[in-house]
């Protein structure tokens, strides 16, 4: 039996993950801060996106 692993996440969850706004997060999305893929009427984050975003933040970028 498999099991299915989350690939990618919303952009509220990584809001929550991040500890930020939704707001702040959504403008991190379109700025291109945080790379994101659009489906259909939503973004999608993979998780090693927000590594490297959390990554580039710790290094002072």
């Amino acid at each position: 039996m498999s099991v299915i692993v989350k690939r990618w996440h919303s952009t509220k969850e990584v809001a929550e993950m991040l500890g930020y706004g939704l707001t702040k997060t959504k403008f991190l999305v379109l700025s291109g801060q945080i790379r994101s893929v659009k489906d259909g009427r939503h973004r999608r984050i993979l998780p090693q996106w927000v590594d490297d975003y959390v990554a580039k933040i710790a290094e002072g970028e």
